[in-house]
């Protein structure tokens, strides 16, 4: 059982509701933090799992939980608050889960009569808008997004909402990922489905990073290219995509939505995620996308199947497409995290632990231009710093097979998650490093630095402790890659000990220092850094 503690420690107090703390309190600050450190880490995450005697099964489901963690000459405030949604606002006004989640299935109202019960499970399901997935910014606002069509417009000072923002109002999608991506002017691209009569498309976004005369919010978005699923009625689930300088890496993966059950599953009595289905019969399919024209590359690379999460980075290098990944083989992950799991303890945790596969980062190399006459059975990788082949077939797809980007030493950490690179400066180029999450336990329990060349990592590990998705800030006027800092939320699920903000040097991976809260925090999601 490689990267697994014995007897793994409880974690459910990790995942259980925490009051919101609306009022900046200060962190006692250990060690010492640099002075050009100004600004905000700003976090989300499940923080309110029950509603009244309504519990959530899943948990993706809890209440979008809003942390700020200042940061100005060398000391911290952290304060944090609920997402007031629409669906935060009807679940505490009637006491209950009134609005359906992603694993968790809105009951009718006990108040009304059979007749009227029954009856309600043919109407349209109300969507969430509990985005508690990331922030992420379009035309200079941020934005709490997950995977829904609806968007909330943050003040990223105050924490409180100030717009709901539909995307189905301004172009042909039912929702877009929490992970775009950004050019260096601004301009933002995403994936968003459309679900019609015909079945469903993968669509391309693009959203003008400039605000113009017809408004603010996403004015202006464009769908830029739609791909049509394998299936069109079974599309694939997915998180996030790639980008280099000129292309959209979209990834097909065998973890299945199936439209029919989604559609029919209030009727069916069951959750969203009744609907998402592993079928590794089916391979994984790389789909590039012009970012200029929005032309879709006529090249068809597949690869055995795999699910990911996360991309790390992509760029382009001697007429190919370099995409790293953090991968699984096994797409059953998202069954593990229902809630029910999470909080088991001994052997019973054990054994869910057991059944998740490990996340581990590898390495694509797509090639651009294949024709008709690209000579079959020999790998067209021309880069001789990748094991990574890709090979043309006689019925012209290509064949990808990956290169691991790591070591046994990896496997001892539990695998890789939560990936983060030096964004601003090396997102689409060619870098050397990266930062994620080590997972020895189901929630992340180590911060490890990967050296994507050497194939070494650096570990930041204690016992009892729980760090999230490592945020890289770097010094200003530095062009090193790993000039600056790692900030990470780490918290405990003992009592006796403080939660505290994380400062590592990006480079020696050593601790610069660390601030204490003494309020409880959930494990969350993802987040960002926003300079003063």
């Amino acid at each position: 059982r490689p990267g697994a503690a014995p007897g793994l420690p409880r974690v459910a107090p990790l995942l259980s509701s925490v009051p919101a703390t609306p009022r900046s309190v200060p962190a006692r600050v250990r060690g010492s933090l640099p002075r050009w450190l100004r600004g905000s880490l700003l976090r989300v995450g499940p923080g309110k799992f029950e509603f009244g005697e309504d519990r959530y099964n899943h948990w993706f489901d809890g209440m979008a939980l809003l942390h700020q963690f200042r940061i100005e000459n060398g000391s911290v405030t952290y304060r944090s608050k609920f997402l007031q949604s629409d669906t935060y606002k009807a679940n505490s006004a009637q006491n209950r889960i009134v609005i359906s989640e992603f694993g968790t299935l809105a009951l009718p109202d006990p108040c009304k009569n059979i007749f009227e019960r029954f009856m309600s499970k043919f109407e349209m399901t109300a969507m969430t808008d509990n985005t508690n997935v990331n922030y992420v910014r379009y035309k200079g606002d941020y934005y709490m997004s997950t995977e829904t069509n609806l968007m909330n417009k943050v003040d990223i000072e105050t924490l409180e909402r100030t717009e709901k923002v539909d995307w189905s109002k301004f172009i042909a999608v039912n929702g877009a990922t929490a992970h775009p991506h950004y050019d260096p002017d601004g301009t933002a691209y995403n994936m968003g489905n459309s679900y019609g009569s015909q079945g469903s498309c993968y669509n391309v976004i693009r959203v003008p990073p400039e605000k113009v005369d017809l408004g603010e919010t996403i004015h202006g978005a464009q769908v830029i290219c739609s791909i049509a699923p394998t299936e069109r009625m079974k599309p694939s689930y997915y998180h996030s995509f790639g980008m280099t300088k000129n292309y959209i890496i979209f990834i097909e993966q065998p973890l299945k939505i199936n439209l029919w059950k989604i559609i029919t599953s209030k009727i069916r009595g069951k959750a969203f995620s009744d609907g998402i289905s592993w079928e590794p019969q089916y391979n994984t399919r790389f789909h590039v996308v012009d970012k200029r024209t929005g032309q879709l590359l006529p090249g068809m690379y597949y690869s055995k199947p795999f699910i990911s999460f996360h991309q790390i980075n992509a760029f382009e290098d001697q007429g190919c497409i370099v995409i790293d990944l953090c991968c699984q083989d096994d797409g059953r992950v998202i069954d593990a995290y229902q809630l029910q799991n999470l909080r088991k303890a001994g052997e019973e945790l054990d054994q869910v632990y057991r059944s998740v596969a490990r996340s581990f980062p590898r390495r694509f190399v797509l090639p651009l231009d294949v024709t008709v006459n690209t000579p079959e059975g020999e790998t067209l990788s021309p880069l001789s710093y990748s094991s990574a082949s890709a090979v043309k077939q006689a019925d012209g797809k290509i064949w990808c097979t990956h290169e691991n980007l790591h070591g046994e030493d990896l496997e001892e950490q539990g695998g890789i998650e939560f990936p983060q690179i030096n964004y601003g400066q090396f997102s689409g180029k060619k870098y050397r490093v990266f930062y994620g999450c080590g997972f020895r336990h189901l929630v992340g329990d180590s911060l490890i630095k990967v050296d994507v060349v050497n194939k070494t990592l650096k570990v930041w590990r204690e016992d009892g402790f729980y760090p999230s998705e490592p945020v890289f800030v770097p010094v200003p006027g530095t062009n090193a890659e790993d000039g600056g800092v790692i900030l990470s939320v780490v918290v405990t699920a003992n009592q006796k000990d403080s939660n505290f903000l994380l400062v590592l040097d990006a480079r020696t991976f050593e601790e610069l220092g660390r601030a204490e809260v003494p309020v409880p925090m959930p494990y969350g999601f993802h987040g960002t850094f926003v300079p003063m």
